[in-house]
């Protein structure tokens, strides 16, 4: 239990760390207030259309009696809404990582400075570390979509579906939460996409102390923008506690690094 302090105290530095560096963190909103309109549009057009989206796909229930097809219909509708948010929670951080992928960067490496030590670079062109994060996020989404139907379908067991499924719903959320954020700092430091799962559920709890309470909170309109900058910041602090570069005789990381840059190792957690 003591990770899951842990993960939701490095939640509280990055808030923290931004909050010194005032000028960090307006320079992070400038992504985040992006992405946040298009998936207000988005989210909209799903609330107008979901019912009509419902009946269409259900004409087996055209002839239902009251309140049967009524009872079918709306729950669909309340389940796709939910389902379309879920999907908005995780893909949201991939999308404003994305849109405002060298502003993160440099956030992330200003972290890296003030905090001492190394500060890695990727040594990649922009146009390759677009390209890199883009493709770990699709990776990503697709996993995330395979969970989302499972839990989608698991929602209409009684009892199960209105308890356990939620609570499962929001650790999955908060875990690739957490590895979108960290990837700024890990791909940094030529850790893969497959290195990070393993690193991080080598972490669950504090990978979950971080994600979880930030899932939550990006369910609150606008919060996901203002909290996005100290969330990378906060991340980047997990991930220097996380990954260490390698003692002499230490472990090296299994995966290769980016051109231009050692390898690092993991450290023991």
């Amino acid at each position: 239990m003591r990770d899951l302090g842990a993960g939701f105290g490095y939640l509280m530095q990055g808030q923290r760390w931004v909050g010194r560096h005032g000028r960090w963190f307006g320079f992070g909103l400038l992504p985040g207030l992006v992405t946040l309109v298009l998936y207000a549009a988005a989210l909209a057009g799903l609330a107008w259309g979901a019912g009509d989206l419902v009946a269409w796909a259900t004409p087996f229930a055209d002839d239902w009696s009251s309140p049967w097809q009524g009872v079918l219909r709306g729950t669909l509708t309340a389940f796709a809404f939910v389902f379309g948010l879920f999907l908005a929670v995780i893909t949201f951080t991939a999308v404003t990582l994305l849109v405002g992928q060298p502003f993160y960067e440099s956030l992330s490496e200003h972290v890296d400075r003030t905090e001492g030590g190394d500060v890695p670079s990727s040594g990649l062109p922009l146009w390759r570390e677009l390209w890199i994060s883009a493709r770990d996020s699709v990776r990503i989404l697709v996993r995330v979509v395979c969970y989302g139907v499972l839990l989608f379908a698991c929602g209409f067991i009684p009892v199960v579906g209105q308890t356990v499924v939620p609570v499962v719903g929001f650790c999955v959320s908060g875990f690739f939460l957490t590895e979108e954020l960290t990837a700024v700092a890990l791909q940094r430091r030529g850790v893969e996409l497959k290195e990070r799962l393993r690193l991080l559920r080598g972490r669950r709890l504090l990978v979950l102390g971080f994600g979880v309470p930030l899932t939550l909170a990006f369910l609150v309109p606008f919060v996901a923008v203002f909290l996005m900058p100290g969330a990378v910041a906060g991340a980047t602090l997990m991930a220097r506690d996380l990954v260490s570069p390698p003692d002499e005789d230490g472990p090296a990381l299994a995966g290769q690094a980016h051109p231009g840059q050692a390898p690092y190792g993991f450290r023991k957690g």
